[in-house]
């Protein structure tokens, strides 16, 4: 049983941003970064199977690939890399690419990545707050700039780069072109309203992604029987023992966290571990034993970065 206040950790990335506000207040002496991953505070704690980050982008991401569970084990890693995204902002030109304009014979593919033309041959799409995009393993993709994401993916760095905008970083030719799927990629994801508060934004046999939406001062509990990710997009709560506003994340698993929402009510993000939806995720409590009691204290790991 486990209810944890996730570790924010820093990455730099030449394509990444100085200022992370609001999502992370914590200086980085002027370093870009690219990436915040979520981490359990204790370091010598099993990795959990899902890896929730946040993406901010000042220029486009390499256009890349990731491959699925069969060529990952292939090659001596894990798993694979499906993925999902939920756009947090955006600027009015901002835009993700998926899949290819039309089908490829691997030996075009392989011509176009060396060439340099397979920047042309992705499909780029305009792209706003709450959007969701989908990214199964083998979909050609890339992030373009002026994006702040929230992803959530299969523990993996399996990532094999096509092209890479003049940053001059190794590619993966031979292995990008055994996993690619060579043409087009299905871009529109319809969310479905399960409830007044749970909206479903993805479902794969890797993770369930929602998003809940929790009424000022109302009380609930989350079942997080199967691994849970939980992060704060607006608004505040008491969650478990945990105060939490935007950008702060818990991770939870075979427990249940009793969660009272602050004033402005709250917006998060919640991911699960596969295997379906959970119908009876979100329970709608009185008043939650711990706040009734007076027994819920606030505690905070240090942040690092």
């Amino acid at each position: 049983m486990s209810i944890e206040h996730a570790r924010a950790r820093a990455f730099p990335k030449p394509w990444g941003v100085e200022d992370l506000r609001p999502w992370n207040n914590v200086g980085h002496d002027g370093n870009a970064i690219g990436e915040i991953w979520y981490e359990r505070p204790d370091e010598a704690a099993v990795d959990p199977s899902l890896l929730l980050k946040l993406l901010f982008t000042s220029q486009p991401l390499s256009i890349q690939v990731h491959p699925d569970d069969a060529f990952a084990h292939s090659i001596g890693l894990q798993n694979g890399k499906t993925e999902a995204w939920y756009v947090l902002s955006a600027v009015p030109e901002a835009q993700v690419a998926l899949g290819l304009r039309r089908h490829l014979t691997p030996q075009l593919l392989r011509e176009a990545i060396d060439d340099g033309s397979i920047s042309d041959l992705i499909v780029w799409h305009a792209v706003s707050a709450d959007d969701v995009i989908f990214v199964p393993a083998g979909t050609i993709h890339a992030i373009g700039a002026g994006l702040v994401i929230a992803e959530l993916q299969q523990r993996s760095d399996a990532t094999f780069r096509l092209f890479d905008y003049g940053r001059k970083r190794e590619l993966h030719i031979e292995n990008a072109i055994v996993v690619a799927n060579t043409g087009p990629a299905d871009f529109q994801v319809q969310p479905n309203q399960l409830t007044a508060e749970r909206r479903l934004l993805v479902s794969s046999p890797h993770f369930v992604f929602e998003r809940i939406d929790l009424a000022p001062n109302s009380c609930w509990s989350l079942q997080a029987g199967r691994e849970t990710w939980l992060l704060v997009l607006s608004g505040s709560a008491i969650a478990g023992s945990f105060d939490v506003a935007a950008g702060d994340a818990l991770f939870a698993q075979s427990d249940r966290v009793a969660i009272l929402a602050g004033a402005t009510g709250m917006v998060c993000l919640v991911a699960y571990t596969g295997g379906g939806l959970l119908p009876h995720l979100l329970q709608r409590l009185t008043q939650p034993r711990a706040i009734q009691s007076g027994s819920v204290k606030t505690r905070r790991p240090q942040e690092t970065n």
